[in-house]
């Protein structure tokens, strides 16, 4: 054995020290290595591959509707504490006034936010009682994802309740603050019970050994896999406080999936469990998160509320068995009601825009992606929320009218800035928790909503020499129409089923009459109806008879790019989820610039505006106006086998589409099923500052106004009967006087 060696090393003592030795070498390289990584990645920061999602500032100003309580809600949401002197920025209610103090390096100044019936009625600088009309909160943490699809919101300990520090240490790990990263007594404890029961059963991970598992290494079974665990799990004794070892595990720790994301942190867990910051749960609510850690799908409250509650309760049991709870406390956890948010609605649906983003932040960066750190999204929080309230109401609604008993059908919202193309506020579905499918990027048949493009065409003949110049005063025949299209024959119904002559093309819009359209289309040539709307985005379209009625498929995204040229003088800008991004030492990667281009003429674009808002004033749409929305507006409804409305102001624009996800009819028009939800959605945004300011349209150079014949769409006689104010492209206007009614005048006069 070994013939090289000495003979006297040959005997067994010696060659047993000799092993001894080289495991013993092999341990020590081991362990190294894995503090030389464990040290790299703290250093780095454990969740360094994380970026946060921040949310865009939120702005308040002195007129808004905004009570005190509404505005502690929002300091919260925008990571502001109660405590004084708090370093994240702090508030303090005193009456009817907030005081605002923001973090240290934030640049901020402090102010006082003054209320009186349920409006501010003035901003206060503190440091020398200027004035302000206008103050920005502190931008929301919306998440931090990471590349592995994992959300997780950080927190710090200090910012982690003692309930729940308790409720975890009485489950999980009892002697955690005492032991050096291996609990022996338990260990041994947990041996006996095994071998005494012929099967594992006690498990006697410390929280560190559960860290050490998670963060560094892989997740199979093995001895090799275990001797690095408590390699790991003594360095990190050794380099960490027990405080900082109890942050980093409160950060990672696994609580489930939501939809395509895993959901990781008590940070969390807690909005998507209680729908509220980590900071403001109770003991009963520490005692349901500390329990689940355990068996995340098991314990999930929302699929099973029953044994989660007996979970929580055996936690609250070990609690006030460690002295950490007293009789009392423990009677008042016990019989706490189990109150979770809603699943259908709250930061969860926050997914939808979420998953975006991430997508887009993926094409934007590729392979430098890692390298973001900070994320400062388009969404608005208060526009998110307000979004969300209008299509549960909405699709409430919608809902009773269709007597449903079973599928129901989908709903998207999307509300961008015209003029930056930054998404506000979106709503891929009526649960993300049930559907990740984002109906936003879903495409389906228009309908109607296409229409407005038709008249842009139409309008735009005034610009090239065409032989007929239409104008919004212009007649159009509505009548029972058969058009042939190559060997094919297509004979389109008004949706209603009554015709109505000759009408301008103004009423053809407002009403959305089809005969009227195609005619149109099919008057100034269907190859020029595809090169406006292919101008604004709507690629998928192709020259016949059924392009004026919305049949080639488009999703709520391409419509809301394409309607930005109406509100936008003509200009199509590219919609956006992503303001700017950060890498981890400050440097920009992504600064946000509209990407903007001339789809047609702003002339074109201001008379098809113009004639868009006909449809809210006393067209398909009027009903927003009876429903309380009275900002200037112009949109249009749509109605293919899905209910569409699109529709903007000088500051917003919305789309909305509702229908079923298998393509049936939904047997519902627009102006029934998305209009609603729409009017609920702007009346709300209303209210927000930068959305209460919008204006009347302004008209562009080159578009001047006659006063017309409503009946024939000539110049205005003192004999017409309805006369009216019309836009036209200068050079356009009609230039004889209305010769039907003078006619009539002069009958009845005898000619005098």
């Amino acid at each position: 054995m070994l013939p090289w060696l000495p003979k006297k090393w040959r005997t067994p003592a010696y060659v047993a020290i000799g092993v001894f030795l080289v495991i013993f070498l092999l341990m020590v390289v081991d362990y190294l290595r894995l503090a030389r990584m464990a040290d790299r990645r703290l250093a780095e920061g454990p969740f360094a591959l994380s970026t946060e999602i921040l949310a865009a500032p939120e702005t308040i100003a002195v007129g808004e509707s905004m009570t005190a309580n509404d505005l502690l809600g929002k300091l919260e949401r925008s990571g502001y504490r109660r405590s004084a002197g708090d370093p994240a920025g702090w508030f303090a209610a005193q009456g009817n006034s907030v005081q605002i103090s923001p973090g240290s390096g934030s640049g901020a100044a402090r102010v006082q936010v003054q209320f009186a019936q349920g409006k501010i009625a003035g901003i206060v600088l503190l440091d020398n009682r200027s004035p302000l009309q206008e103050y920005p909160l502190a931008p929301q943490l919306l998440t931090d994802l990471s590349e592995n699809r994992e959300k997780r919101r950080l927190v710090h300990f200090s910012e982690i309740p003692q309930s729940l520090v308790k409720a975890l240490c009485a489950v999980e790990d009892k002697r955690f603050f005492q032991h050096g990263g291996f609990d022996y007594r338990r260990a041994v404890k947990a041996a006996m019970v095994d071998f005494k029961d012929g099967r594992k059963q006690q498990g006697a991970s410390t929280l560190t050994m559960q860290l050490a598992r998670a963060l560094w290494l892989h997740p199979q079974k093995s001895w090799r896999r275990k001797f690095e665990e408590i390699l790991i799990t003594y360095h990190l004794e050794h380099v960490l406080s027990k405080q900082e070892i109890f942050e980093d595990y409160a950060n990672q720790i696994f609580f489930g999936m939501r939809g395509p994301y895993s959901i990781n942190g008590f940070g969390e867990a807690s909005r998507m469990y209680f729908g509220k910051d980590l900071s403001q749960i109770d003991t009963a609510e520490a005692a349901l998160l500390a329990g689940i850690v355990q068996r995340p799908s098991y314990f999930n409250p929302f699929r099973n509320p029953e044994r989660t509650i007996s979970r929580r309760n055996l936690v609250l049991e070990l609690m006030k068995r460690n002295g950490e709870l007293s009789d009392a406390d423990y009677r008042t956890a016990v019989a706490a009601p189990l109150k979770l948010a809603s699943q259908a609605g709250g930061e969860a649906e926050n997914s939808y825009f979420l998953s975006m983003m991430n997508d887009e932040l993926q094409s934007a960066l590729g392979d430098s992606t890692r390298q973001s750190r900070t994320v400062v999204a388009t969404l608005d929080p208060q526009l998110q929320r307000a979004a969300e309230a209008a299509v549960r109401s909405g699709m409430e609604g919608v809902d009773k009218q269709l007597h449903l008993s079973g599928v129901r059908p989908q709903v998207a919202l999307i509300a961008l800035d015209p003029h930056t193309g930054e998404i506000k506020a979106l709503v891929g579905g009526r649960n993300y928790s049930e559907s990740q499918l984002n109906h936003v990027l879903a495409s389906r048949q228009p309908g109607s909503v296409f229409k407005p493009f038709v008249y842009a065409a139409a309008i735009d003949t005034a610009l090239d020499g065409s032989s007929k110049t239409f104008t919004p005063a212009s007649l159009v025949t509505d009548e029972a129409t058969a058009f042939s299209f190559g060997s094919q024959t297509y004979q389109p119904k008004d949706y209603h089923g009554d015709y109505q002559g000759d009408v301008t093309l103004r009423t053809a819009l407002a009403e959305s009459l089809n005969v009227a359209s195609v005619s149109l289309a099919e008057q100034i040539g269907y190859a020029r109806v595809v090169k406006v709307a292919r101008e604004a985005g709507l690629g998928n379209v192709q020259p016949t008879p059924s392009v004026a009625l919305g049949s080639y498929e488009a999703t709520p995204l391409d419509i809301a790019a394409a309607y930005t040229v109406f509100a936008n003088q003509g200009m199509w800008v590219k919609p956006t989820t992503i303001k700017q991004v950060s890498a981890a030492d400050g440097s920009v990667l992504i600064q946000h610039h509209p990407y903007t281009r001339q789809a047609i003429d702003p002339r074109v674009a201001y008379i098809t505006l113009n004639m868009m808002q006909e449809v809210l004033r006393s067209g398909t749409g009027a009903s927003a106006r009876s429903r309380g929305f009275l900002l200037p507006a112009a949109g249009k409804t749509g109605t293919s086998r899905d209910g569409w409305f699109a529709g903007f102001t000088s500051e917003l624009l919305c789309v909305v589409w509702v229908g079923f996800d298998d393509n049936r009819d939904l047997k519902l028009e627009g102006a029934k099923s998305a209009l609603p939800i729409w009017t609920e959605f702007m009346k709300q945004a209303s209210q927000f500052a930068p959305y209460r300011s919008a204006h009347e349209f302004r008209p562009v150079s080159g578009v001047v106004s006659a006063q017309i014949c409503g009946d024939t769409g000539e110049l205005a006689g003192p004999a017409c009967p309805r006369s009216r104010s019309e836009v036209f492209i200068d050079g356009t206007q009609p230039t004889t006087l209305c010769t039907t009614h003078s006619a009539l005048s002069e009958e009845r006069t005898g000619g005098q």
